[in-house]
């Protein structure tokens, strides 16, 4: 079930040529864990293009053409997010609508509550850190590139490389907001670059070229549609996409609440089990919440991940 959110009132006018900030409050039912969800952003922030400061998240944005940037705080005392947009045009509804796919914040947390309450260890993970979301993408293909480059390698490790691949090829913006300097490149730019030189193996370069290409070629290949098993199949044709990153990117890019990476080391760890099998069998009871589940059992090893 969905809860429904009618479309948000711009709080303030814009001017085109000023670009005032248009401010959206955008309601999130509780429970809404927004500390662990922020947190969770923090450690993967891509320096130059994502920020966390204090309670708040702030990113560069490219919609139609038109860069700028947006920030998101809770509301003092309130269920809600407040969304500040700096856009001179676009459809402020719809940049909404992607801000609350990227913080979850229309699923109905009793359900996936019930789905997964049977086991044991969710439900007293669930009980301690109730409200969890599944943390999404503003942009699919910069999550998929994200996710590429967090293949067997550290989280720290990842985003270092991403912001060197932001610096190398996203166009400057002057945002006005610390930390916020670049927009993230499109698939077209990275399918042209010469990714030599950023730290990345020979192997991961091309793999990184290849899902460039294909996402400039075929938009559609990153959109939702034909569920889980469709994409991670259609995903994994493309060279050096494994289970592993076709599910994330299922679970993180397109919000599927029933992707699970089940190989990933963490979830391993968190359920003390050896091998994806494993894993894949203690977690068929959970369907279809095996999402929610592998950001639970994350949270639960090190406070987001």
């Amino acid at each position: 079930m969905v809860a429904m959110e009618p479309r948000p009132s711009i709080s303030n006018a814009q001017s085109g040529a000023a670009r005032q900030p248009i401010r959206l409050r955008l309601a999130c039912p509780p429970p809404f864990n927004w500390p662990a969800l922020l947190q969770f952003f923090r450690l993967r922030a891509i320096p130059g293009v994502e920020a966390v400061d204090g309670d708040g998240y702030s990113r560069t944005v490219s919609v139609d053409g038109e860069t700028g940037w947006l920030s998101v705080a809770p509301e003092p005392g309130g269920n809600a997010l407040m969304l500040s947009v700096s856009l001179a045009g676009g459809d402020a509804a719809d940049t909404a609508a992607r801000v609350r796919r990227l913080f979850d914040l229309d699923v109905d947390y009793r359900a996936v509550r019930d789905g997964l309450s049977a086991d044991p260890l969710l439900d007293g993970i669930m009980a301690v850190t109730p409200g969890m979301r599944l943390p999404g993408a503003w942009d699919p293909f910069e999550f998929a590139v994200r996710a590429v480059l967090g293949q067997q390698i550290s989280v720290k490790a990842a985003t270092t490389i991403a912001g060197r691949v932001a610096a190398a090829f996203g166009d400057p913006l002057e945002s006005g907001v610390a930390g916020l300097d670049r927009v993230f490149p499109t698939a077209s730019t990275l399918a042209a670059a010469d990714l030599s030189g950023l730290g990345l193996t020979r192997r991961r370069a091309q793999t990184l070229s290849n899902l460039a290409a294909e996402v400039a070629a075929d938009p559609s290949l990153l959109e939702r549609g034909d569920g889980v098993d469709g994409f991670v199949e259609r995903f994994r044709r493309l060279p050096g996409i494994g289970p592993w990153t076709a599910q994330y990117v299922a679970l993180r890019a397109l919000g599927e609440p029933d992707a699970f990476p089940a190989s990933d080391l963490g979830l391993m760890k968190a359920l003390g089990l050896s091998s994806a099998r494993e894993v894949l069998a203690r977690a068929e009871p959970w369907r279809p919440w095996r999402g929610y589940a592998a950001v639970h059992l994350w949270h639960s090893l090190s406070e987001g991940g």
